[in-house]
């Protein structure tokens, strides 16, 4: 009797130890350990931060409308019901275990949408994230402003400024966790004020709050706009925190002007792995952004050029700069062929002085009024055709100042009148022009 209670004895706890090992073999291992919610205009973005990698499904349901996701090994570490949902179309955030191991989680909606989800690897910002964008059935349309046979004359000159960053991507992280993404927005919104409060100019923004657009949706805004100019302003980072002034940028053909401007470039082309683009930056996206940047117009390369120098003069008066001439480098947000395209640094926001300046309000409405001057120095020499800037000056009598590179037919060109009024208005024997002469424009 001892005997087989001692055998039946040793069977239970055999089988306790199993079943503990097999618990403990299957069990998930991996945590979502937080998880956030970004509204954009035409999507609102759920991100889950996951304790590793991991694989899932997702569907969608109707009658009522949810979408559901399957986790493969995960664990729930975090309350879902703590998520603010303001503004999305999600309603209710529900999860249960699955299979022992695994995780559903049902977002109930208010409305059918079209999801898309995928994985990002970790990055020198964030673990392994599972992001779930839910695009909404009515997708913001970004009417142009300008048809390319515009026979009126009297359209704005369009302004699309770009605030580096958001929602997902801080951007640069300063001391006293002053967050690029933030000033930045800070002083675009300044500076899109000050820009439609003057006739003749209309500015856009590409965000206007917190939330995140990847890279290529950043000129794609752009181009649906039909803008003049794209303007893109950021407050970087570098590895010493001593490097301090602002500095502007238009695309490069070849190699960065500089080692700093390699680095920015190189920073700020990793934001849609940061932020969360959905797409893959392998081999193929290398081969079309080349395509792209050999794509790029003389002319546009040289109207970006020619702008930046106006913006980095302005700029120089209310803050040191960096550099006292455009740098350029390989940025994919500049890598639009039809477009002048320039970005700003404001500043480093890794430099501690610098970065106290940028978190106020008065030093961002300084910094907005001084790109504003230069942008509105360029166009007001060199209104685009059709423009109500280009027409009232051809009716007031303007001037124009020759700058480097500039040909006498080009100049006719770009204000609409011929080279043999131009030659004999300003009494001009020959075609040769010098930097800094001015030139009259006669009445159209």
């Amino acid at each position: 009797m001892r005997f087989v209670f001692s055998r039946m004895a040793h069977y239970v706890c055999l089988c306790f130890v199993l079943g503990f090992w097999s618990h403990s073999a299957f069990a998930a291992n991996i945590a979502i350990n937080d998880a956030r919610l970004w509204n954009a205009p035409d999507h609102s973005r759920l991100v889950f931060d996951l304790g590793g990698s991991t694989s899932h499904q997702l569907m969608t349901l109707n009658n009522p409308p949810r979408v559901v996701l399957d986790i493969k090994n995960v664990k729930k570490n975090t309350r879902f019901d703590a998520v603010s949902l303001e503004g999305s179309p999600i309603k209710k955030i529900r999860s249960a275990v699955r299979n022992n191991t695994d995780l559903r989680i049902v977002l109930d909606l208010k409305a059918s949408v079209k999801p898309k989800s995928f994985l990002l690897k970790p990055n020198e910002s964030y673990g392994d994230r599972l992001v779930v964008d839910l695009y909404l059935s009515k997708v913001k349309e970004y009417k142009p402003v300008k048809q390319l046979n515009s026979s009126g004359g009297k359209r704005d000159v369009i302004i699309v400024i770009d605030p580096g960053h958001g929602g997902e991507d801080p951007g640069a992280i300063g001391p006293g966790k002053v967050r690029e993404k933030n000033v930045v927005l800070s002083i675009s919104k300044e500076l899109a004020r000050q820009i439609n409060a003057v006739k003749g100019y209309r500015a856009y923004l590409t965000r206007e709050s917190d939330y995140f657009i990847g890279l290529r949706n950043r000129t794609e805004i752009a181009r649906k706009r039909n803008a003049d100019l794209f303007v893109s302003v950021h407050a970087d980072a570098f590895t010493r925190p001593q490097a301090n002034g602002a500095s502007v940028f238009a695309l490069s053909k070849k190699g960065a002007s500089s080692e700093a401007a390699r680095w920015l470039a190189k920073r700020e082309n990793a934001s849609d792995l940061i932020g969360g683009s959905g797409v893959n930056l392998g081999d193929h996206d290398d081969m079309l952004a080349s395509v792209l940047l050999d794509l790029s117009s003389t002319a546009s390369l040289k109207a970006s050029l020619s702008v930046g120098d106006r913006v980095l003069q302005s700029l120089g008066g209310v803050a040191r700069l960096h550099k006292r001439q455009v740098e350029q480098a390989g940025f994919m947000v500049l890598k639009s062929p039809d477009i002048p395209s320039i970005l700003v640094e404001t500043g480093f926001i890794s430099n501690p002085t610098e970065s106290r300046r940028l978190n106020t309000r008065s030093y961002q409405r300084k910094i907005a009024g001084s790109i504003s001057k230069g942008v509105k120095s360029y166009f007001s020499d060199q209104p685009p055709i059709g423009t109500w800037l280009a027409s009232n000056q051809s009716k007031s009598g303007s001037s124009y100042t020759v700058k480097k590179g500039d040909t006498l037919s080009q100049i006719a060109h770009n204000n609409a009148v011929s080279i043999k009024s131009l030659r004999k208005l300003n009494k001009l024997n020959s075609d040769v022009l010098w930097v800094g002469q001015r030139l009259k424009l006669p009445n159209s």
